[in-house]
């Protein structure tokens, strides 16, 4: 194969079945337990607000050990297959009752072989609305599995799990090959994969790619990093989202690049990776995000996250913000990977004497809070804003 081309569709698919065929994992208790860290897009499909089902599904894969970007109901295939390939998954699963199935799960998978993607297998389902002569078609298209209610009858719903973890155990990166180049045009596959690189150095306790990553810190040192922490709850995410839309609005030529870490559950080492559920103002083509995991980092941060942080910026972002999971009083990671923290609370964090107690109070942060019905003032939205020149407010 020449170099700089990307593989064919099948032959990634191949490789990869390859790869997951000798380094199966195995079945402990009943769950099917993972050789590689496997993550997954939930969402259920546009104009469906039936979100029950993929609800216990996405439980059932977190309590499974697998990474679950969560992005809730009435998405498009669009928005499911763009935040796949940002988030650099091997699955996507899809609950659809709106009668439209046979289209939008095509879609998707059209999608997918377009852009490079055809390794992230698609796994749907519908109860009764999907009928065995579609499931036949859908399967034959290309999806992966469409499970009907036979097949919750006859595997159980950790059964069906243990399916969709076992067809998507593989690695979605095994070398580096033309993504440094292809970063230069902040193309998101690239980006995304190189961060899975350097969260898989980071796991094996090696740096094989550590020259290409002191390369890429020096490429692009002076883009400025906004860290965004405090108590979970506290509304991190929505603020993060209402940044970002005022940015892009007030800012038609530059481009931003979120980074947003959640906790992995240390007994199963899953994580429920669901900031992007609030995030309403990235569906353009000039905002990147990546969540991660905090994979025993003992921290608030993915132990990735200086190497993440030197991708978006070598890939020409012109701002990049870092969303840490919740913390509390002695948390101040964030302080050492970015040139200004804000530090978020609600209005009733307690007593003022223990707010000063944090060790972000004594760090140079701005801090903000936060409020749905209290007195703290609220900020108007940027269109709102820049439409009556009215000056955004927070309380400090």
């Amino acid at each position: 194969m020449e170099a700089g081309l990307k593989p064919h569709a099948d032959e990634q698919t191949r490789s990869h079945a390859a790869t997951a065929e000798d380094a199966r994992g195995r079945v402990v208790d009943g769950v099917y337990r993972t050789r590689h860290k496997v993550r997954f897009v939930t969402a259920a499909s546009l104009f469906d607000g039936h979100d029950a089902a993929i609800n216990i599904v996405r439980r059932l894969l977190l309590a499974s050990g697998a990474e679950v970007i969560h992005l809730g109901h009435n998405r498009s295939a669009e928005e499911i297959v763009r935040a796949a390939i940002q988030e650099d998954v091997q699955g996507i699963a899809v609950s659809s009752y709106q009668g439209g199935h046979m289209e939008f799960f095509k879609y998707m998978y059209d999608l997918l072989q377009e852009r490079g993607a055809g390794h992230i297998k698609i796994f749907g389902g519908g109860g009764g609305v999907i009928i065995p002569r579609e499931i036949d078609e859908l399967e034959a298209y290309g999806i992966c599995k469409i499970f009907s209610p036979e097949d919750g009858r006859r595997m159980g719903l950790q059964g069906m799990i243990n399916y969709m973890l076992e067809q998507c155990d593989f690695p979605t990166v095994t070398e580096v090959t033309d993504e440094p180049a292809r970063l230069r045009a902040r193309d998101e596959q690239a980006i995304a994969r190189l961060i899975t690189v350097a969260e898989q150095e980071v796991a094996r306790g090696e740096r094989r790619y550590g020259a290409l990553f002191d390369e890429l810190r020096r490429a692009n040192p002076h883009v400025p990093v906004v860290g965004i922490t405090g108590t979970g709850g506290a509304g991190k995410s929505s603020l993060t989202d209402e940044l970002v839309l005022r940015f892009l609005e007030h800012f038609p030529d530059k481009t931003v690049a979120i980074l947003s870490v959640d906790p992995s559950r240390q007994r199963t080492g899953g994580a429920l990776l669901g900031d992007r559920i609030r995030m309403n103002a990235i569906d353009s083509p000039r905002a990147y995000m990546r969540s991660l995991a905090t994979r025993g980092s003992k921290s608030e941060l993915s132990p990735a996250i200086e190497d993440a942080i030197a991708v978006v910026k070598a890939a020409g972002f012109d701002l990049v913000i870092v969303e840490t999971s919740g913390i509390g009083q002695g948390d101040a990671e964030i302080v050492k990977v970015c040139d200004i923290a804000l530090y978020v609370m609600t209005s009733e964090f307690g007593a003022r004497r223990s707010s000063r107690r944090s060790t972000c109070s004594t760090s140079p942060t701005s801090s903000s809070s936060t409020s749905l019905n209290g007195a703290a003032p609220r900020m108007p939205c940027a269109r709102c804003a820049s439409r009556s020149n009215a000056t955004a407010t927070c309380s400090t």
